[in-house]
């Protein structure tokens, strides 16, 4: 058995390292910081991460079932991709990347409504025993920690304005407050960065005796998770979008910056996994006293949000980047050439009717 720590006061989990230097970035004082030899060292890790792994290790020792995962190349590659959106910049088209770096902030700035999310006394729903697990400890500072990784909290920028110092790195402050709201606009998101949208309801998929706050929380995580894995196409488009200095300015420090973000979303992706796999191998108990088996339960949910990303989430994307694309080449001449040539370096294709889908194989 496990002889490691398990047990965490929010305020435990809340610690960051002692940083040698803090990261600065566009002037811009943001979390995290470098430690004596200049590696970054995420925020709020000190005991964050060493409780993820020990919690994991226990779970694992007590069950002997696998970690919850689902492998990245389960989502397409971003689009634009790199080539497509190399392609852009080159040719005088830098808009739909800046659209899309605004809209990553944006959506960054969203994460400070995790801690909106109700989280009910979890020790009546499970029959095993959850004490020193990370599911004791989700409203206990797992969940601010992520909130205030995406959102920031008080004087240190978190990864909304993160992004968004990346892209005006990049782009020499390509756009002003009032071009911001109308390009969210265009994108569909209503109410500007860091104004999150409200929470809405959600058709149920559990039998009705769960508890309706366990399943919004669990089906919450269970998306979370999903956005997180596929993020990682996003990040590896846009380091290697903002490393490319012969096309981008500021000397590689943009895509630094993500590569920062990147590294702070692992704790993310790892106390999801292991606080669903810790539900998955418990008994779940009703609201009248009926046990259901946690794998059943968590299954109901995972496959219905596993379609909805790799279906409806990826719809959405596509015809909100073909959007900016289209709009940045309106009135060009040379607009119907390039967009022809843009889609032939990638796996996207718009049809007739306007919908944009995938393929299996890019077009020569």
């Amino acid at each position: 058995m496990t002889t490691a720590q398990v047990e965490y006061t929010e305020s435990e989990l809340l610690l960051s390292h002692d940083y040698a230097e803090p990261l600065v970035a566009g002037g811009v004082r943001c979390h995290g910081g470098f430690d004596d030899e200049g590696r970054y060292v995420s925020p709020r890790t000190r005991l964050r991460g060493p409780a993820i792994e020990a919690w994991e290790h226990q779970r694992a020792e007590q069950f002997g079932t696998p970690v919850l995962d689902v492998p990245i190349d389960s989502w397409p590659e971003h689009f634009p991709n790199v080539e497509q959106s190399k392609l852009l910049i080159r040719r005088g088209a830098p808009e739909p990347i800046i659209a899309t770096l605004t809209r990553i902030g944006t959506v960054e700035g969203f994460g400070g409504m995790l801690r909106l999310v109700p989280v009910p006394d979890m020790r009546p729903l499970f029959e095993e025993d959850i004490s020193g697990t990370a599911i004791a400890h989700l409203d206990r500072g797992l969940i601010e920690a992520h909130a205030r990784d995406e959102a920031g909290f008080e004087e240190e920028a978190g990864h909304d304005v993160m992004w968004f110092v990346a892209r005006d790195i990049a782009f020499e402050n390509p756009v002003t407050a009032d071009e911001t709201e109308l390009m969210l606009e265009r994108m569909g998101i209503r109410g500007g960065p860091g104004k999150p949208a409200p929470l809405v309801d959600v058709a149920r998929v559990l039998p009705e005796e769960i508890d309706p706050t366990l399943e919004f929380l669990v089906g919450r995580m269970i998306n979370l998770l999903f956005i997180e894995i596929a993020a990682f196409h996003t990040f590896r488009w846009a380091e290697s979008v903002l490393a490319d200095t012969d096309l981008v300015a500021g000397d590689g420090e943009a895509a630094r910056l993500v590569s920062y973000i990147r590294a702070d979303e692992t704790p993310h992706v790892s106390y999801l996994r292991t606080a669903l796999s810790e539900m998955r191998d418990r008994t779940w108990i009703g609201q009248r006293g009926n046990r259901y088996a946690g794998e059943e339960m968590i299954g109901l949910l995972w496959d219905k949000a596993l379609q909805d990303s790799l279906l409806l989430r990826r719809a959405d994307n596509l015809r909100i980047t073909m959007n900016e694309i289209e709009h940045a080449l309106a009135g060009r001449p040379d607009a119907a050439d390039l967009l022809d040539e843009m889609l032939s370096l990638g796996t996207v294709r718009r049809l007739p009717d306007g919908t944009v889908i995938d393929i299996e194989e890019p077009v020569a």
